[in-house]
């Protein structure tokens, strides 16, 4: 699979996730098409959480708005390990409802910040892809 994401997109998620940290950040990544990412829409952590996240419904339904009212998809939801591997969880996977989008996890739990993204479906892990 091949994808990328923006210089910017990747700055806004890593400077939204350090400024959350210790507590688990999250949003929406967008973009033109399914394989690049150009946004980041960032959306509160409602659990405030440092083990798992969860999205507010209604700012859920205004990343869907934003995204159509500008011709842009949703590639995939995000969050943060503070403190461990850029891997799916147990509950990360359990959570995947969406086989066609992409989950994306930034990992802070080394010297860099480790980000990959992973494509969920049927409870399994199906590809991984490191992007920086």
């Amino acid at each position: 699979m091949q994808l990328t994401i923006t210089d910017d997109a990747y700055q806004s998620l890593l400077e939204q996730a350090l400024k959350d940290a210790p507590i688990e950040s999250c949003g929406y990544l967008l973009g033109p098409d399914r394989q690049t990412v150009t946004q980041n829409y960032p959306m509160r952590n409602v659990d405030q959480s440092e083990e798992h996240f969860s999205f507010d419904p209604k700012e859920q339904f205004a990343a869907v708005k934003y995204a159509r009212q500008n011709g842009l998809a949703i590639v995939g939801n995000w969050h943060s390990h503070p403190a461990s591997p850029s891997r799916p969880s147990a509950e990360d996977i359990r959570l995947a409802f969406d086989p066609n989008i992409l989950y994306f996890i930034l990992s802070l739990a080394g010297k860099q910040p480790v980000f990959n993204a992973f494509a969920i479906a049927d409870g399994k892990v199906k590809e991984k892809v490191c992007l920086r």
